[in-house]
């Protein structure tokens, strides 16, 4: 499973997450790609800590990306290349998005470990 299918691994709070949610275009050409290459960049950036992304059927998409700090957010909004993405997302991909950003206070999870196990359904 890849970094961005996964359920990101983060420190104990607080941090900060970035909250990308957007609704796609019908322009398929390139989005796959430069997705990639953002995650793949985001992650080598001071202050980094995750990425969890899911997106429906309907277009409708959530990224959620966690730093250390308000600072290294900013520093990842003026990278050049994300720059490039955001311009060209603007531009062919994206009919719609929000960008929120929240402090992360409290965290809870739960993984089911036992061999064997199913999930809801």
């Amino acid at each position: 499973m890849s970094e961005a299918s996964a359920i990101a691994t983060t420190p104990p709070p607080p941090y900060w997450a970035v909250i990308f949610t957007s609704l796609r275009t019908k322009v398929e050409a390139g989005y796959e790609q430069m997705a990639a290459a953002m995650v793949e960049l985001a992650a080598r950036q001071p202050g980094y800590l995750g990425i969890e992304t899911a997106r429906g059927t309907d277009g409708l998409g959530i990224t959620v990306s966690y730093w250390e700090s308000l600072e290294a957010i900013a520093v990842w909004k003026a990278v050049g290349d994300h720059l490039a993405a955001q311009s060209a997302g603007r531009s062919r991909w994206y009919s719609a998005f929000a960008v929120r950003i929240a402090q992360v206070a409290r965290v809870t999870s739960f993984e089911n470990v036992a061999p064997g196990a199913a999930g809801p359904r």
